[in-house]
């Protein structure tokens, strides 16, 4: 298995990445990008330290100054490479994944992201090449602390709301850096934190929200505490989970609409992008909030191209990841919570009541399919439902007026995976039957 991914590069500690192929990674992004100054922070895993001092050795070896951050949530690093005069950069991280993977997010200038199709592909040629030669010069390291500024920029979205009491649960990951500092600067607001000791070893549970089993004790506290909602971060923090006062699951398509609510207020007319696994209330309720809904493939790198290039102000994808364009284009779970307190503050709704009035229609979730033949099974899909409306935007996708359904490829996987809604409950199951039919058996299930 390749640990160049299509959105980032990842794998196990020692085994897979070690202080020689960061080394080598370090000194490829340097090579690809022809980069005179790079930034680098890391997150809390146990060997991150020292896969960051080798990755930034690559990139001295090559000539290339480093501005170090040091330890930083994935979005802080995004914010420094927005904010700093520099032609990218990376953040040391293995987001949600288990204790033994290690991993980097890449970026050029702008904080945009490097994908396997705009570089990582690349990195990858030159990693498995033949060594490249020693710069001249060495680069420099400087020491730069940016936590300061962004935490007041994040903490500077906060609206005049009223009393608030939320719990957080950190999962021991890199939220709790930063975040309780940035919470502490908005006036009346409460945090009970959970798990806020910064553990690479996730003693309590894995740092993955989406996950419904890692959200236990967060629903326990909520209802213990009375509070007003939930909020988890992943091990990196770019995304963030919301459970209302209730302890039930909000999911991020209903949390993009609550979001848009407050964006296209702030900017009418503008465009607002959300994943084609999404609820189809998404771009009806926008359209109703005279926005422009833009679909777009699941994948950061993709959103924030298409975010650019059709003038969207955010929006969201249903792993969490929500997209801000005042924030250099980037997904940030802390500020996703932020903004989702400003709306439901200025509309005096709970989030119970933000969400029940957006649950329309009837999904599936996602649901995973170990098949041996994607392609001939995606075919198969197409045959059946020639009928429909389709697209193969990402995987393939029917629509028809009553009911629709994508699947889709995993990038790293033998896995299909498939949404579907309907408009009604026993429609749901119907079309949800015929396609295990033609899928086989979920896979876990």
């Amino acid at each position: 298995m390749s640990i160049f991914k299509a959105y980032d590069i990842r794998g196990t500690y020692p085994d897979q990445i070690d202080a020689r192929i960061a080394f080598k990674i370090g000194a490829a992004m340097v090579r690809f990008l022809s980069a005179k100054r790079l930034v680098v922070g890391r997150d809390m895993r146990t060997m991150a330290p020292e896969i960051q001092d080798a990755v930034i050795d690559g990139m001295l070896n090559q000539g290339c100054d480093v501005v170090d951050i040091g330890l930083a949530s994935t979005p802080m690093v995004y914010y420094a490479i927005g904010k700093l005069p520099c032609d990218g950069g990376l953040a040391v991280t293995a987001s949600h994944n288990p204790k033994q993977y290690i991993g980097f997010k890449l970026c050029r200038q702008e904080a945009r992201p490097l994908s396997g199709d705009t570089g990582i592909k690349d990195i990858e040629r030159l990693v498995l090449g033949p060594e490249l030669p020693k710069a001249a010069r060495a680069g420099k390291r400087d020491f730069v602390d940016v936590k300061k500024d962004w935490i007041a920029h994040i903490a500077g979205f906060s609206a005049r709301n009223a009393p608030m009491k939320i719990v957080v649960d950190y999962a021991n990951g890199m939220g709790a850096h930063e975040s309780p500092a940035t919470f502490a600067k908005i006036p009346g607001l409460t945090v009970v934190p959970l798990y806020d000791q910064l553990d690479g070893t996730f003693p309590n549970h894995e740092a993955n929200p989406l996950v419904e089993s890692n959200l236990d004790e967060l629903r326990k506290a909520v209802k213990q505490h009375r509070a007003a909602l939930g909020l988890a971060f992943d091990g990196d923090a770019d995304r963030c989970a919301f459970v209302d006062e209730q302890g039930r699951t909000v999911h991020a398509d209903l949390i993009t609409v609550i979001l848009a609510r407050g964006m296209l207020q702030r900017f009418p007319g503008k465009g607002i992008i959300y994943d084609l696994r999404s609820s189809k209330v998404v771009p009806e309720e926008i359209v109703k909030m005279g926005g422009r809904p833009v679909r777009e493939r699941v994948g950061h790198s993709f959103m924030k191209e298409t975010m650019r290039r059709q003038d969207c102000i955010g929006g969201g994808e249903l792993s969490g990841h929500f997209y801000f364009a005042e924030n250099y284009f980037t997904d940030c779970g802390v500020l996703a919570a932020i903004l989702v307190m400003n709306q439901l503050s200025q509309e005096k709704k709970t989030l119970k009541q933000a969400a029940d009035a957006l649950r329309k229609y009837h999904g599936t979730g996602e649901i995973n399919f170990k098949v041996a033949d994607k392609e001939a099974l995606m075919k198969k899909v197409e045959a059946r439902y020639k009928d429909g409306k389709i697209d193969f935007l990402d995987g393939i996708t029917v629509a028809y007026a009553t009911w629709w359904v994508n699947v889709r490829p995993s990038n790293t996987e033998p896995y299909l995976r498939m949404c579907l809604e309907a408009d009604t409950e026993p429609l749901m199951r119907e079309k949800r039957d015929e396609l295990f039919a033609i899928l086989g058996k979920p896979h876990g299930h």
